[in-house]
């Protein structure tokens, strides 16, 4: 997997403060793709994508309240 990291801009964070941040983001060849972004104050967003195509989004604010954390299909393992 292939990856990079950079710096993020300050803009709104999921708690509502205004943030600076970093977002990490790997894939491969395959179609499996992972987007961090994690904000100065703790809060994350994620997007993953499977090989699948299935996609998994979430919301974590820094106290850990989750406010999203959707998913397009159900996988059991």
């Amino acid at each position: 997997m292939v990856g990079t990291t950079i710096h993020v801009a300050r803009q709104r964070a999921p708690c509502g403060r205004f943030e600076e941040g970093r977002r990490h983001r790997e894939s491969d060849a395959a179609g499996l793709v992972f987007d961090d972004l994690t904000y100065a104050c703790g809060c994350r967003r994620t997007r993953h994508e499977f090989h699948d195509g299935s996609v998994r989004i979430a919301t974590v604010q820094h106290d850990g309240k989750v406010l999203a954390d959707e998913h397009s299909a159900d996988h059991e393992g």
